[in-house]
């Protein structure tokens, strides 16, 4: 199956508690980690969730 790459780019200080908990989901918890996931629509909605916060690395 695919992978994609994905870089977390924006804190989640002061952000909704939900979407501190889908950042975790993800793997990320700090800035500009990097971390390469399965390509399942459950991740691609994961990250419709959080669009501010993350960016899809070619």
């Amino acid at each position: 199956m695919a992978k994609i790459k994905i870089k977390q780019i924006g804190s989640p200080i002061r952000r909704p508690a939900i979407q501190r908990q889908i950042l975790i989901g993800l793997g990320l918890n700090k800035m500009h980690k990097v971390v390469e996931l399965e390509d399942t629509p459950e991740v691609r909605g994961a990250l419709r969730k959080v669009p501010h916060m993350v960016t899809i690395v070619e």
